[in-house]
């Protein structure tokens, strides 16, 4: 028996839950710094580079919508197959896993080499900000396979219960990028000053250092799952098991890229220094949410392998501790953004009139922050248990049925200084719905194993 499934099946939830979410936790942190560092350089070249990359932002989301999607579809797939004893077939997944990554590689690269400027202009008519944008995501996007690469190397290791060799892959790629931006951006001795494009190709650069590093991991066949390409065969099954729950969790993600793309949009109308501070409160927030995604990364194999082996009472402990450790985190995150907001914004930009505008924003959308942490984990296990399209209704609802229209209407009833509660309104009511749903759930679930084989 392997010692990842010895784990799973008896240490202690709490402990074997913080000891698998830790390593993601940090990893996803890490990843946030990599779209904030790249703020803070270019915000001091100039508001304006800045409100920019804010336009720039949801195009980003998109590739990591697609990139997570995908990942989450893998390490629930594995998660599930390791838990019923079958290795072969998850190294089967895993295999897959690589092979859709470099297909959205390529297809990503053709759309960024012919379509950059036309994206960007979806978002604004500022010629200023479309050239800067432009610039910055073309090379985003033809780099995108060093994005989609890592990502699903990371996902496959997380579906074996490995989550300490992604959270080093993450550091690699951060330090990287926080040590190139500075230089790629003003130009610091033998470096070019590349301003905007120089942002973007720090990223990529940095995502191809720690990409090689993680494939050298999984190619040396030192780890549960095995990848041997010689013997890959296409197996649609194995697809639509990881589609099953991969692309309603790519759906999501991309509702949250729509969700800003929109608000860029609605905010257009106002300044474009409002969309600066949205692209402000994007990047802070992923501070907040990137460290329950990390939880997730621990929190869904525990889950999804409890309930392939059929042991509802861990499948339970799991959840209430998950529920209580991303609470701490959201109710963090709130607190900081009540208390220093004005300090945030400066971070970025110091012009009066973005501090203003950002300290309201930050202020206001974090209201109700500490029952994100509970929806989030409610998707989570929806995920697990190879239910994704009920994280989709959840996320529809949140992000399009109401936060959208909300902010439209809210925007014209009062303009820009109401628009902020369009988020907190949102949340409250799909949190609701949420606690409803998964609570149906579980009973659903308990109903289904007390009644399986052998129990």
């Amino acid at each position: 028996m392997p010692e990842e499934k010895i784990k799973l099946e008896s240490d202690e939830i709490f402990r074997l839950l913080i000891t698998l979410s830790v390593p993601g936790i940090v990893s996803m942190f890490i990843q946030a710094l990599y779209s904030v560092v790249d703020s803070i350089w270019v915000g001091h070249l100039s508001k304006d580079a800045l409100a920019a990359l804010s336009l720039a932002f949801p195009v980003q989301m998109v590739l990591i919508a697609v990139a997570v999607g995908a990942g989450v579809g893998v390490t629930s797939l594995m998660s599930r197959l390791i838990g019923q004893g079958n290795v072969q077939r998850a190294s089967n997944a895993a295999e897959h896993g690589i092979v859709i990554a470099l297909m959205f590689g390529g297809i990503t690269f053709l759309v960024g080499y012919v379509f950059s400027s036309q994206i960007i202009g979806l978002f604004s008519n500022d010629p200023v900000l479309v050239e800067f944008g432009s610039e910055y995501i073309e090379i985003i996007l033809l780099g995108s396979t060093a994005l989609f690469i890592p990502m699903m190397s990371n996902a496959i290791l997380r579906g074996e219960g490995n989550t300490f060799i992604p959270m080093v892959t993450m550091l690699i790629g951060s330090v990287m990028n926080m040590g190139l931006d500075p230089l790629l951006i003003f130009g610091i001795g033998p470096f070019p000053r590349m301003e905007v494009a120089g942002a973007a190709l720090a990223t990529v650069l940095s995502r191809v250092i720690s990409g090689s590093f993680i494939l050298y991991i999984l190619l040396r066949g030192k780890t549960l799952i095995s990848l041997d390409f010689k013997h890959f065969r296409h197996d649609f099954s194995v697809i639509k098991g990881i589609f099953n729950v991969g692309l309603p969790s790519m759906v999501m993600q991309v509702l949250a890229s729509v969700t800003a793309g929109s608000m860029n949009i609605i905010l257009g109308g106002f300044s474009a220094t409002a969309i600066a501070a949205m692209g402000i409160h994007f990047r802070l927030q992923s501070f907040v949410l990137m460290p329950v995604f990390g939880l997730n990364q621990g929190y869904l194999p525990l889950v999804g392998y409890n309930y392939g082996h059929g042991n509802f009472e861990r499948i339970k402990k799991t959840v209430k501790y998950g529920i209580v450790v991303a609470f701490s985190f959201t109710l963090l995150g709130f607190c900081i953004f009540q208390f220093i907001p004005s300090q945030l914004v400066r971070l970025f930009n110091d012009n009066a009139e973005l501090v203003g505008i950002g300290t309201q924003a930050l202020k206001t959308i974090s209201y109700l922050y500490p029952v994100v942490g509970f929806t989030l984990i409610a998707s989570a296990t929806f995920q697990a248990f190879g239910k994704a399209f009920r994280s989709l209704g959840i996320t529809v609802l949140r992000q399009l049925v109401l936060l959208l229209p909300l902010a439209f209407a809210f925007g014209r009833a009062g303009g820009l200084p109401l628009i902020w509660y369009a988020f907190p309104v949102a949340e409250v009511i799909g949190f609701c719905v949420a606690v409803a749903w998964l609570r149906k759930t579980l009973q659903q679930v308990e109903k289904e194993l007390s009644s399986a084989p052998g129990t």
